[in-house]
């Protein structure tokens, strides 16, 4: 499925973390799973799953861009420099991340303009629930699943889609 203008997510500009730009247009012809991410979350372990997924399928063609937001209950209040050394030191994650952003709301960032209009398996779409909410894009650069927030990345329909692009 596309997304609702046509053109796919990686597309967009946005910022690397610690400065300069994000290139998303690197990641053409790979599976992205695309995470909204917070430093002090319930949600927050998930951070070792998603890492654990990323050094599985890495070398198949598939990365995790994690998305920083602080939209929910103020749950990522950390500069770039920060949310980079609590990322490391507490969970090791070696996966791109792009700066912080808003994902709802009037000032929506691109990228996820072009993501929300996906709907899960439940049949929801449209605004981000809380932080972790997960977005498969395919190697064609089209949004192939979503994920609720509460889906571990390594759950087995979350897994079975990510090997489904890699094959």
């Amino acid at each position: 499925m596309t997304t609702s203008n046509g053109s796919s997510p990686l597309d967009v500009e946005i910022g690397a973390l610690q400065g300069g730009s994000a290139d998303l247009s690197q990641y053409a012809g790979k599976a992205v799973l695309v995470v909204n991410v917070a430093s002090k979350c319930g949600l927050t372990p998930q951070y070792n799953g998603l890492e654990k997924l990323h050094e599985r399928y890495a070398e198949r063609g598939f990365t995790i861009l994690g998305v920083p937001c602080n939209q929910f209950l103020g749950q990522e209040p950390g500069s770039a420099e920060e949310i980079a050394e609590f990322c490391s030191a507490t969970y090791g994650v070696t996966f791109p991340m792009t700066e912080k952003v808003e994902v709802n709301g009037e000032n929506r960032h691109p990228l996820y303009e072009r993501l929300t209009g996906f709907a899960d398996a439940e049949g929801h779409s449209g605004d981000i629930r809380w932080n972790f909410e997960k977005f498969l894009i395919g190697r064609d650069g089209t949004v192939v699943a979503r994920f609720s927030p509460q889906t571990e990345p390594e759950a087995t329909e979350l897994v079975a889609a990510i090997e489904a692009q890699l094959a």
